[in-house]
């Protein structure tokens, strides 16, 4: 006996969709002019994909299940053939999710993000949850004007057209490297793995020191739970230098750490990871931000770190 279910499945197309049976209680309904292609991916999960002409193209995909997480990987065919893309992307997504994780751990309500760009850090915050305030510090002025814009309508999203160091000065921002201006030259290896590097132009910008400016970033938060991104092109340790003794007041950090350096003076990763260390932090994730596609080595991590000590207690 066909159930309801079955005949409802054989009465939608007369209303100008089309119906695609998944199984017992699911299916997919779209509109006829906009067909869809569905792929089984195993034990209750499909891949659906929009097409031209109804038939699938592209190849079949496939489901992977991330552990005993619950968690399933859609995998399209193309997709699985780029293992460098693939790993990158996936980092990207885990990195800010185990950031998200931890600032909700921890009770963050302040996040100071250093080397906004255009902001792309504090919207996948925004994204993913996170309500507390953001700070954020680009000095490039063509950058900082759409960093403005993109914070206009968040009330708690602070933003600084400065940089910061270890000391309060002027310094020559390089300019017209799109995500990676810096405040230093590139070195050998940088020339020779980016073009954008072949020419630049500078800007003349502010330099300040974070320890100078956190209690008007931290102003009206009762119990302030602060935690420092940074993302500069090399120049992190000078960012950290910079909070002199108020780093002991940072719950946790990220900093973006060169296994190898594409900028002149910029500190290797075992350095600037003993930094973090000696100041009370702990590794809680490294996740790799590019590689080589010749060799596969990491040029740089994201590396997230905490305080063990302030952790709420379980």
């Amino acid at each position: 006996m066909q159930t309801l279910y079955r005949r409802l499945l054989r009465l939608v197309p007369r209303l100008g969709v089309r119906v695609t049976d998944l199984a017992p209680g699911a299916a997919l309904v779209s509109r006829s002019a906009a067909p869809y292609a569905v792929v089984g991916a195993g034990r209750g999960t499909w891949i659906v994909r929009r097409t031209k002409d109804g038939t699938p193209g592209g190849g079949d995909g496939s489901a992977v299940r991330l552990g005993d997480s619950g968690a399933v990987l859609l995998m399209d065919a193309a997709a699985g053939r780029d293992e460098r893309g693939l790993q990158l992307a996936a980092a990207e997504y885990l990195c800010t999710r185990h950031v998200a994780a931890m600032l909700a751990l921890y009770g963050v309500n302040c996040v100071f993000d250093v080397g906004a760009n255009t902001g792309q850090y504090a919207r996948r915050l925004r994204g993913l949850g996170y309500g507390g305030r953001i700070v954020s510090f680009e000095p490039a002025p063509e950058t900082f004007a759409r960093l403005e814009e993109a914070a206009a309508d968040d009330p708690d999203w602070r933003v600084y057209p400065c940089a910061l160091g270890r000391e309060n000065t002027a310094a020559a921002l390089h300019t017209g490297w799109k995500t990676m201006n810096s405040l230093l030259a590139p070195s050998a290896y940088g020339k020779g793995r980016y073009a954008r590097f072949a020419t630049t132009d500078t800007a003349r910008i502010p330099v300040r020191r974070l320890d100078e400016i956190m209690d008007e970033a931290l102003e009206g938060l009762t119990a302030p739970c602060p935690y420092l991104k940074m993302d500069t092109q090399g120049y992190d340790l000078e960012v950290f230098a910079g909070a002199g003794e108020r780093t002991a007041e940072f719950v946790g950090l990220q900093s973006e750490v060169a296994v190898l350096r594409l900028y002149e003076g910029s500190p290797p990763m075992s350095e600037a990871i003993a930094a973090y260390e000696a100041d009370g932090f702990g590794i809680t994730g490294m996740y790799p931000v590019t590689r080589e596609a010749t060799t596969g080595r990491v040029i740089e991590f994201d590396c997230v770190m905490m305080r063990a000590d302030a952790a709420p207690a379980a």
